[in-house]
């Protein structure tokens, strides 16, 4: 009898330590820890890492140094290699990180900023994120095989992707044939627009992770006024939170 597909594990993108707190009793697995999840996320402070690898499960660490596209300067570089470096002194479990350069035109990794991060890592496990949604999707279409290979070379231990989709749950056959292609070398983890209802179908595309921001409407934090933008913030949704883990443990069950 064949032995069944583990569950696949659950992140939870955070950008406080209470969510950091809340993914942890909800049964995360992990955390992609980040601040200003509304722009898609950018480098939290040293203290934040501090504090937060103390309070939950293991805390992977997001280095962008700016909204926007994924084209870097080096001197954006040297920030986030210096930023990878104190993250992981801060006590990272993981960074997460991802940088593009144009060739002609067209977009590829940025092969020489991306291995500068992974030696910064000193051996942490090293996710490249969405900026691989770019290559994947239209109307660039990188093969799947081929970007798994790269990832490979450059010492990557797993990607986060919608497939190139909008969302994850559109994104399902590339998700599926980066799984085939990896075959266990690589961490498939889908990502973008992921809801509770949507891990039944994305375990069955055979991921080996499943990320969510898991956002509740915004917590009032009292005025910011005129020079403090809004008066609110994004939380960490207990109930989405616990859903989507109940969602995989049925899947499992």
């Amino acid at each position: 009898m064949p032995t069944a597909a583990p569950a696949p594990r659950l992140e939870i993108a955070v950008q406080d330590v209470d969510g950091v707190r809340v993914a942890a009793a909800g049964g995360a697995d992990r955390v992609e820890l980040c601040q200003a999840l509304a722009v898609g996320g950018l480098t939290p402070s040293v203290g934040l890492v501090e504090v937060a690898t103390t309070v939950g499960p293991d805390v992977h660490v997001l280095v962008r140094p700016r909204p926007g596209g994924f084209v870097y300067t080096a001197t954006e570089v040297s920030v986030m290699v210096r930023d990878v470096e104190a993250l992981v002194d801060a006590g990272a479990s993981g960074v997460v990180v991802g940088a593009l350069t144009l060739d002609d035109g067209a977009p590829a990794l940025d092969r020489h900023a991306l291995k500068a991060l992974v030696r910064a890592a000193e051996g942490r496990p090293v996710t490249v994120h969405r900026c691989v949604d770019v290559l994947l999707g239209a109307p660039h279409r990188l093969e799947p095989a081929d970007l798994v290979e790269q990832l490979l070379a450059l010492g990557i231990s797993r990607v986060l992707t919608s497939g190139g989709a909008p969302r994850a749950l559109e994104g399902t056959p590339v998700l599926g044939a980066l799984v085939g292609a990896a075959a266990g070398r690589l961490e498939i983890m889908a990502g973008g627009g992921v809801h509770p209802e949507h891990l039944a179908a994305l375990a069955e595309a055979g991921v080996d992770a499943i990320h969510l921001s898991a956002r509740a409407a915004a917590t009032d934090a009292g005025p910011a006024g005129p020079g403090g933008g809004p008066d609110s913030y994004d939380r960490t949704d207990p109930d989405l939170v616990a859903a989507a883990r109940a969602a995989i443990d049925a899947g499992a069950g």
